[in-house]
C-alpha cells in the first residue's frame, strides 16, 4: 500500500510511512505541522528589515552637495559607500548581531543587487594618461577597449 501511495503522491516511501505512523498514533492531529523543525533564525524579521533598510539610506560618510554649494557628509569618519563589511558594522551599531556573510544572504534573499562603485577620478578622455594598476589585486585594472577598423576594399 505504501509504494502505491508514494507513486500517486510523487514522494518517497519513507515520507508516506512517517505520515501513516503519525496518523495511526495521533489521528488527524498527527497530520498537523509540528513546527520547530530546522535551525532557529538568529535574527528577527524586524532586524532583517532594518538591515535591508540600511542599504536604501545614504552612507554616513558620503559627501553630498548642499544648497550652499558646499560638500558635506553626515559623518566624515563613516563609510562613503555600503559594502558587506560596513553594513554588518552599521547593523551591529544598531544592536543587531550579524556577520558579513549573513548580511550577504539577507540581501540576496531580498533581491538586492550590488554594483561596483565608479570612481569619479577616472577620466573618459582618451588622451588622459592612466594611473596604473588598481589599488589591490582584488580590483584588477580594466582591459583596454577593443578598436574596430573599417574593412578595406582590397579588390580595386
Amino acid at each position: 500500500m505504501v509504494p502505491q501511495i508514494a507513486d500517486e503522491l510523487k514522494c518517497g516511501q519513507k515520507t508516506v510511512s512517517r505520515w501513516l505512523h503519525r496518523f495511526n498514533r495521533w489521528g488527524l492531529e498527527g497530520l498537523e505541522d509540528l513546527g520547530g523543525q530546522g535551525c532557529k533564525r538568529r535574527i528577527t524579521e524586524a532586524e532583517r528589515s532594518r538591515i535591508v533598510g540600511l542599504v536604501k539610506q545614504t552612507p554616513p560618510g558620503r559627501l553630498e552637495m548642499q544648497p550652499s554649494n558646499e560638500m558635506w557628509a553626515a559623518d566624515e569618519s563613516g563609510p562613503s559607500e555600503w559594502t558587506l563589511d560596513t553594513l554588518a558594522a552599521a547593523a551591529r551599531d544598531l544592536g543587531i548581531e550579524v556577520s558579513r556573510s549573513q548580511v550577504r544572504r539577507i540581501l540576496v534573499a531580498e533581491g538586492v543587487r550590488w554594483r561596483r562603485t565608479r570612481s569619479w577620478t577616472r577620466s573618459r578622455d582618451a588622451d588622459s594618461e592612466g594611473k596604473g594598476r588598481g589599488s589591490s589585486s582584488s580590483t584588477p585594472a580594466r582591459p583596454p577597449a577593443r578598436q574596430w577598423f573599417a574593412p578595406t576594399n582590397s579588390a580595386r
